[in-house]
């Protein structure tokens, strides 16, 4: 009997990657996972095995790697940022189910809610919520109320997944969300491309930010009452004394 390892990747790049995913991905016999995440591995990890699914195959793509790893390899389903972050580890737990076999593990990966904050700056110094805003596999009122409850409790907010070609518009729905009960001054960022070839950042306002352009690689933080612009940088103030 094999094994499956959820692999995080973080956003592409290798330095990014953490030792432990470099490990699993090199002692592997076969990489599965979406075709863009496969693509930023396989050149690093020659000689495996290689299977990709598109978007809405994710349980198809998890049943692959059991399989697989049912019939004595050892995989890693590869996902960006963290493995257990809207990645695919609870689903191949699922599908799983009760049985111990095959060995399922979790490795974790850098998310981008931590390498687009660094890229920022430094936002997510205090208390913070994310919330993705695709409405997929989760219904919009679910998503408005998740917004609203974080702005009323003064959280800084990370966006995942703030548009795409099927839903243009839901970064420009949130931000409206969020005017109901925030400032349009109030400071906000934008990432793309985070660790990958035309990486990007923005530090601007909520109002501004309602216009501003975005899809599936951007991730978008809205700020606290707190929140400071400090040298072109978006930062969030811990409160510690004596500064």
């Amino acid at each position: 009997m094999g094994k499956v390892q959820i692999v995080g990747i973080g956003p592409g790049n290798f330095e990014n990657m953490t030792i432990r995913a470099d490990r699993a991905l090199c002692a592997c016999d076969a990489i599965v996972g979406y075709p863009v995440y496969v693509d930023l591995v396989k050149d690093r990890y020659p000689g495996k095995e290689l299977l990709a699914t598109p978007m809405t195959q994710e349980a198809k793509r998890c049943r692959m790697a059991l399989e697989l790893a049912a019939a004595g390899k050892t995989v890693c389903l590869v996902c960006s940022g963290d493995s257990g972050i809207y990645g695919m580890a609870a689903l191949v737990y699922q599908l799983r189910g009760e049985a111990q076999e095959p060995e399922v593990e979790a490795i974790p990966g850098l998310t981008a809610a931590c390498s687009g904050g660094a890229l920022l700056g430094a936002p997510l110094t205090h208390d913070f919520a994310v919330v993705s805003l695709s409405d997929r596999l989760t219904p919009w009122e679910t998503i408005e109320k998740r917004l609203l409850c974080a702005a009323e409790a003064d959280l800084t907010i990370v966006l995942y997944n703030p548009a795409s070609h099927g839903r243009p518009e839901h970064l420009h729905r949130a931000c409206g969300i969020l005017l109901r009960v925030l400032p349009e001054d109030r400071l906000c960022g934008i990432v793309r491309c985070i660790g990958r070839e035309g990486e990007s950042r923005r530090v601007l306002t909520l109002g501004e930010l309602k216009t501003a352009q975005a899809d599936m690689f951007c991730t978008v933080f809205i700020g606290n009452a707190a929140a400071q612009a400090v040298g072109g940088n978006f930062i969030t103030p811990r409160g510690y004394r004596d500064v």
